[in-house]
């Protein structure tokens, strides 16, 4: 049985490199998996300082914007991260599971803590607490970024040693990294991946932002000074991004796109990108906007849950009885 799971966090406004890195993915797998879990990992957004006012309103928002791009609650289960106790659970008997050394090559850890005088533990675990997030559901598949590839590596060696010393207990999961468009890089720096935290609001377009304010974006976004429309990333990345960007919301080859805009400027490409993603994004927005009840959203987040629940228990209780702990 193929199993989807992924999760995205609550934290700052989600970006165009969310949705086609991920949200867009998401609603691909669920018509090509046995099963998908999709969720909204809370847990892990309190690894940093959050305002709970916000962290409320955001996890409501990104379940949201999952049923937006299309996530069907009949093919797939939404929920909140922290409705599952189980996640929890399994977190810190991973965590005795996990040897220091592996969690101190964690790269993201190093990224993230840089030039801060005070970091959490839980910055630190967080890799395991992502590994018990798989892990619990027997998941097959892992829908990731190349920046998370680290972390299901981890994932797997836990769960193989974890089969290794008590019995086969844990399925082991694959990591399933887009071939194409897998980062999205900034506006201003394209030889830098977008970022929903970035300091220039110029660099990113964030998912529910109003078109005119992202026309604005695109049409001063970075390219160079050759005026040839080509795809190379290395020579040029911010040509290349915006043909990755094109190609991506119109379903359509870069070497199509590139034949097309031959002895044409910057400036159309440009303009006909804002046309495509103006297109796909507004329909986003309007469905986002039409989904604005808030206890019909909690009823789909309860009923996918319950539908975790379900199997996050048995797992757990599977590893409570291979780790010899009593259960009455």
């Amino acid at each position: 049985m193929k199993r989807i799971f992924s999760g995205v966090q609550p934290s700052g406004n989600p970006t165009i490199g969310n949705y086609l890195g991920a949200f867009k993915q998401f609603v691909e797998l669920q018509h090509d998996a046995d099963s998908a879990i999709y969720c909204v990992v809370d847990l892990h957004a309190i690894t940093v300082p959050q305002d709970p006012a916000k962290l409320r309103k955001r996890s409501r928002e990104i379940a949201q914007i999952y049923l937006a791009c299309g996530v069907d609650p009949s093919k797939a289960s939404i929920f909140i991260q922290s409705h599952v106790k189980e996640h929890a659970e399994l977190g810190w008997l991973l965590q005795c599971m996990t040897y220091m050394g592996e969690a101190n090559r964690m790269t993201q850890y190093k990224d993230k803590s840089e030039g801060k005088a005070n970091v959490n533990v839980g910055l630190f675990t967080y890799p395991v607490l992502m590994a018990a997030d798989i892990l619990l559901y027997d998941a097959t598949h892992v829908p990731v970024g190349d920046d998370q590839k680290q972390h299901i590596e981890l994932t797997r060696d836990i769960a193989e040693r974890f089969n290794n010393r008590f019995g086969e207990t844990f399925v082991i999961p694959e990591p399933q990294i887009q071939e194409f468009g897998a980062r999205i890089m900034a506006l201003d720096e394209p030889t830098k991946k977008m970022s929903k935290s970035a300091e220039n609001e110029g660099s990113r377009i964030a998912l529910l932002e109003d078109p005119a304010v992202f026309k604005k974006k695109i049409m001063r976004a970075v390219t160079d000074t050759e005026n040839e429309i080509r795809f190379d990333e290395e020579n040029k990345p911010g040509v290349s991004n915006l043909l990755t960007l094109y190609s991506l919301y119109a379903d359509e080859s870069v070497e199509s796109l590139v034949n097309r805009y031959q002895g044409q400027g910057y400036g159309t490409l440009k303009k006909d990108l804002v046309e495509v993603m103006t297109d796909k994004m507004g329909a986003i927005q309007k469905r986002f906007r039409e989904l604005d009840d808030q206890t019909e959203l909690d009823r789909i987040l309860k009923q996918g849950a319950d539908q975790a629940r379900e199997i996050a228990e048995k797992t757990v209780n599977r590893v409570k009885d291979a780790m010899g702990f009593v259960r009455i």
